[in-house]
């Protein structure tokens, strides 16, 4: 293709490269016709010559914002074993850092047998909140690493915090991870192991690995805690506490069981088990101590056989003790394998700092299409396959990364612009009366889906004496350079196969445009018109929400950028509603989460909101990107 631009390109120094880029497409496409899926898949070479000049390197450096040699490669190419360097099933112990103990071996035996040599990740999501955009890194990495190598990928809920977990959550989760286009191999809960990590507790105090400990949680706060006095209390002695805080003879925070160990950051003995008497979901008043992530993660990992534990980059902190605990139990010890966050600029994902926004009343809730939760922008009118693109092209970093949302929105409009049809709709209404109207009645506009691909078919539209127009594409004094409806100065209406010249302007009484008469002619009549404009003709009427950035400032958290909090730096314009917009009737039987290109505004969305006989439309993104957009 590149080829064949640059011969096209060489012959026509002065036509528009955008039309030219426009026709060879469609000419490849006319001679070769649809790409299937074998043409969309690079061939593995590209990426393993690239990857045998890379010998030596850190895999970081070897697969880097989603490109080798310069190639942006497909996710699939990115996450293949090989390209990321990551160890084969059964051979973790050839992983730096491993540890390996007498009965290493014999476990990685078994867990071949019970695989079978199957890669296996998981995505473990906390159900206390709402899934964000980079949550939906993490769910490409790990369902698409387990896809791409053949594998399966467990979706298991750390459900071990009752007090903020919600069943709208994990409905709002599994959704999430099915619009993406994932299926999980299998949904669990940690708190299916409950009795099972229980009894591995029990196992950890008889071999002098932990015990009960009375510091409060305040005491643990800080750089340097004080080290527990109980540390060195009987065996014998924390079962029994360890029991009673079982059978809830403890208060919250009286007791806990702590771990022997020290972590990379220093962190002393961290916590196993705690005390909570806030009913379970799903285990109701059964338990009233309930385990800690640092306890949980491995030991469930261990459970499942996961091959690979692919965490974000704050879990390296935790590596060791994920290690230690496994070894501790002489239990299948995974690998933990961490990759840098995806963040976005303009944009806070906090649940808590969420929830401060509904509360202030800056946003409706989670969903608001203004925030970068998922269903956020599945309500903004995002398609899948764009967040999945993106993630694509950010590539599997291992260092945290933070994009511009408008790398985001480019995504957006690549996949709109072949999936979404077209219609007309009209904003800023502007009636305009043709005098010399060519039909009786009015007249069926056959308008295509796609014009750049008529072959995806047509919709019906009228065209009657009296159509609307955007109030901005008519002015009565124009500047230099305007090309729209003015005096002396003819459009062409689109797809109509006609053009409106002004007659009269009909003011009200403070001297306002109410409506324009024209009349009208065949547009190969004469002098072809500079511009042609969209219009609707027995519209229907709609409400609009056009969305801006929600905070003004790049980091909206950084104290040095925004002094006042981001609370204080909300973009007043953020939201601005349209309550009485025109759309034409081809889009009257159109559902919630329906897709559409307003000719000459945007990508369009119906909202949920949205009831019989009136629609409401969220705009997904401009046609194009804002130069003033950084």
């Amino acid at each position: 293709m590149g080829l064949l631009m640059g011969e096209a390109r060489a012959a026509l120094k002065w036509a528009d490269g955008k039309m030219i880029k426009h026709e060879v497409d469609m000419q490849v496409l006319h001679l070769l016709g649809p790409k299937r899926e074998t043409d969309l898949e690079r061939k593995p070479k590209v990426a393993k010559a690239r990857l045998e000049e890379t010998d030596g390197r850190p895999a970081k450096d070897v697969v880097e914002n989603g490109e080798v040699a310069g190639q942006t490669l497909s996710l699939m190419e990115q996450l293949r074993g090989e390209a990321l360097k990551f160890h084969k099933p059964g051979e973790n112990y050839k992983t730096p850092g491993y540890v390996t103990t007498a009965h290493t071996m014999d476990l990685l035996k078994q867990h071949l047998d019970i695989t079978g040599g199957q890669v296996r990740t998981r995505f473990p999501p906390e159900p206390n909140g709402i899934l964000h955009i980079g949550h939906a890194k993490a769910i490409n990495f790990n369902f698409g690493y387990a896809k791409a190598n053949n594998g399966i990928c467990f979706l298991r809920f750390d459900d071990t915090n009752p007090e903020k977990e919600e069943a709208r959550f994990f409905t709002g989760i599994c959704d999430m991870v099915a619009w993406l286009g994932y299926t999980p191999y299998k949904v669990t809960y940690a708190s299916d192991y409950f009795d099972q990590l229980y009894a591995w507790a029990v196992e950890l105090i008889h071999r002098g690995q932990a015990y009960v400990c009375h510091q409060r949680g305040e005491e643990l706060k800080g750089h340097n805690p004080p080290p527990s006095p109980w540390r060195d209390r009987p065996i014998e002695e924390s079962l029994l506490l360890f029991e009673a805080m079982r059978k809830g003879k403890f208060a919250e925070g009286e007791a806990t069981l702590r771990m022997k160990l020290v972590m990379e950051d220093g962190k002393m003995d961290p916590v196993a088990y705690r005390v909570k008497y806030t009913p379970h979901h799903r285990t109701g008043d059964t338990w009233c101590i309930y385990p800690t992530y640092d306890y949980t993660h491995c030991l469930c990992d261990s459970i499942e056989h996961i091959t690979h534990s692919l965490c974000t980059k704050e879990f390296q902190a935790r590596r060791s003790s994920y290690f230690w605990l496994c070894n501790a139990l002489d239990v299948y010890c995974p690998v933990q394998w961490e990759y840098g966050r995806l963040n976005l600029h303009y944009a806070v994902v906090s649940k808590r700092k969420i929830l401060q926004l509904v509360a202030h009343g800056a946003v409706r809730d989670w969903d608001d299409p203004r925030l970068f939760t998922l269903t956020a922008l599945r309500r903004r009118g995002f398609p899948p396959e764009a967040i999945n693109n993106f993630c694509a092209r950010v590539g599997v970093t291992v260092a945290q990364t933070t994009m511009e949302p408008h790398l985001l929105e480019s995504c957006v409009r690549d996949v709109l612009n072949d999936t979404a049809p077209r219609a007309m709709a009209v904003l800023e209404p502007l009636q305009v009366i043709i005098t010399n109207f060519p039909a009786a009645k009015s007249l069926d506009i056959q308008v295509p889906n796609f014009p750049a691909d008529e072959t995806k078919g047509f919709h019906q539209v009228p065209f009657g004496f009296t159509v609307f127009i955007e109030r901005t594409d008519f002015k009565e004094e124009p500047e230099p350079g305007y090309k729209r409806l003015a005096r002396g100065q003819p459009v062409g209406l689109r797809h109509t196969g006609y053009v409106i010249e002004l007659q009269r302007v009909i003011k009200g009484p403070g001297g306002c445009v109410e409506s324009l008469e024209v009349t009208c002619r065949k547009a190969d009549a004469g002098e072809k018109p500079k511009a042609f404009i969209h219009w609707v003709s027995q519209p229907l009427t709609c409400e609009v929400r056009l969305y801006e950035r929600l905070f003004q400032h790049k980091n909206p958290e950084d104290p040095v950028e925004v002094p006042g909090g981001f609370l204080s730096d909300l973009n007043p314009a953020s939201l601005h509603v349209v309550e009485a917009a025109l759309v034409d009737c081809s889009v009257a039987l159109a559902k919630p989460f329906d897709k559409f290109q307003f000719e000459r505004l945007g990508y369009f969305s119906v909202d949920p909101d949205s009831h019989e006989g009136q629609l409401v439309f969220n705009r997904t993104v401009t046609l194009k990107e804002d130069p003033g957009k950084v």
